[in-house]
């Protein structure tokens, strides 16, 4: 029998597990630092048996949900116990801070170590929002170390598809942290100081869908979040002074009342939009 464990059992790890068990016969062991969600899980039938030193030598496939750095403490600490030739995956939102310690570990101790980040989630955490269909039609970006075995790369491709994923990405550390830079902590920052104006508080009754979709990630873990920004802030910064810098184009315009300068701002922008995703103009 095929077997998987799951180390951190919120959103993303309980997710694993209960997509895991829909769509295949694989035997789940999870772990979680909170005993009492451990003992949730097992219950309600989320995961088999508890993951610990006895049965982590029995899982082919280790998922490693925690946060960056307890991610790399957790396989350090449990180097010796994973299966010789078992494959252990982190699912942390930056990789070039986890994935360069633990190859260097995995290789010492005969595993294979593939960094990983599942595109998927909701702004709520915790084992009670996870869902079996929590992957559907999302990818899983795949970061293994520099000439991998294509058999190793092939082995996590199959490990996430088989938890639920519907594609798979496959780029180096440094390109992850790049764009996610862009796509996901940037998103989170300008919503997150977005809901600090002071008409936050009184828009009720005059808000609509582009409220909602700008604000969605400004409820967000402040601890995660903390940690992936400052992993990753080389990259973010510039985001962020790219972002101030555009924003200070539309404020001088509407400054100097200068309409064609406004307009030209926004068809730039409509135009970048439908570059980026692939689409032709409307008009």
């Amino acid at each position: 029998m095929y077997n998987i464990g799951i180390v951190g059992l919120g959103l993303i790890g309980a997710s694993i597990a209960k997509s895991a068990k829909k769509k295949s016969s694989a035997k789940v062991y999870g772990y979680d630092i909170d005993t009492s969600t451990t003992k949730y899980a097992l219950l309600s039938g989320i995961i088999d048996g508890e993951l610990n030193s006895e049965t982590i030598g029995e899982c082919d496939t280790i998922f490693v949900c925690l946060y960056p750095s307890a991610c790399v403490d957790y396989i350090r600490d449990n180097a010796e116990h994973f299966a010789k030739d078992s494959l252990v995956i982190d699912c942390a939102g930056v990789k070039r801070s986890v994935c360069a310690p633990c190859f260097d570990i995995a290789e010492e101790n005969g595993f294979h170590f593939v960094g990983g980040h599942p595109m998927a989630g909701t702004q709520y955490s915790g084992i009670k929002y996870a869902k079996d269909t929590m992957f559907h039609n999302a990818c899983f970006v795949l970061v293994p170390k520099h000439a991998e075995d294509i058999e190793v790369i092939a082995r996590a491709r199959e490990s996430v598809l088989g938890v639920g994923f519907s594609r798979v990405s496959v780029m180096t550390p440094e390109r992850h942290d790049e764009l996610i830079s862009y796509t996901s902590q940037l998103a989170h920052v300008v919503s997150n100081a977005y809901v600090k104006s002071p008409c936050a508080k009184s828009h009720k009754g005059i808000s609509a869908g582009s409220y909602k979709d700008l604000t969605r990630v400004a409820y967000l873990n402040e601890n995660m979040w903390t940690e992936l920004f400052m992993d990753n802030r080389d990259n973010l910064i510039r985001e962020i002074d790219c972002l101030v810098e555009h924003l200070t184009e539309y404020s001088q315009a509407l400054q100097s009342g200068d309409k064609d300068k406004l307009r030209q701002l926004l068809l730039d922008g409509k135009v970048a939009k439908e570059m980026a995703e692939g689409e032709k103009s409307r008009n």
